[in-house]
């Protein structure tokens, strides 16, 4: 049995994610209790990720890690950013808003931005990491995979949007994979 992990979150889907990335990992991950709400009152993705993960160890007495990440967009000075989520009701509202706001830009510059913390059960942040994968906003949707904003992400370099990515594939250039790859070697020191 490995020591137990809280993710700052009451999503099991976003659980599974991380557990995938942590494979192999002596941790066990187990979803925070469903009252623990933390607002996201931070300014940047890193202080959003910090925050959670620090409120959550504090309020379960056990190791908690959370990410915070969202997609900022060139032309729209970096928006919708921390507030990607909250940028319309649901994804096709996101996207359709995204798009409407963007117009007939030709700067389509994009990137995904994923921050990562985990914090002891004292709440004090143990280790902190940052992913972004770079990429550009198309203007009409591809591919029927993935969530949020995916559809509408175009990765240049796969000459794919992330909804027409295996998933594997997105899981190694992702935002998140990445900000992942940059954690696990300083897993094994946490105690």
């Amino acid at each position: 049995m490995g020591k137990i992990l809280v993710v700052a979150t009451g999503n099991p889907g976003k659980l599974q994610e991380m557990q995938a990335y942590l494979t192999g990992e002596n941790w066990e991950l187990q979803l925070k209790p469903d009252e623990l709400e933390i607002a996201e009152t931070g300014t940047t993705f890193a202080e959003n990720a910090c925050l959670k993960a620090s409120q959550i160890a504090k309020a379960t007495e056990n190791w908690a890690i959370s990410d915070d990440s969202g997609l900022e967009v060139a032309a729209l000075n970096g928006a919708p950013g921390i507030y990607s989520a909250r940028y319309g009701k649901d994804d096709r509202s996101r996207i359709s808003r995204l798009l409407t706001e963007l117009g007939d830009t030709p700067n389509r510059q994009a990137q995904f931005v994923c921050a990562i913390a985990i914090a002891r059960p004292s709440g004090e942040i143990a280790l902190q990491s940052v992913g972004i994968c770079q990429g550009e906003i198309l203007y009409h949707p591809q591919g029927t995979g993935g969530f949020g904003y995916d559809p509408v992400f175009y990765v240049p370099t796969y000459q794919k949007t992330f909804a027409q990515m295996p998933k594997k594939v997105k899981h190694e250039i992702s935002h998140r994979g990445k900000a992942f790859q940059a954690l696990l070697p300083q897993l094994h020191d946490l105690d």
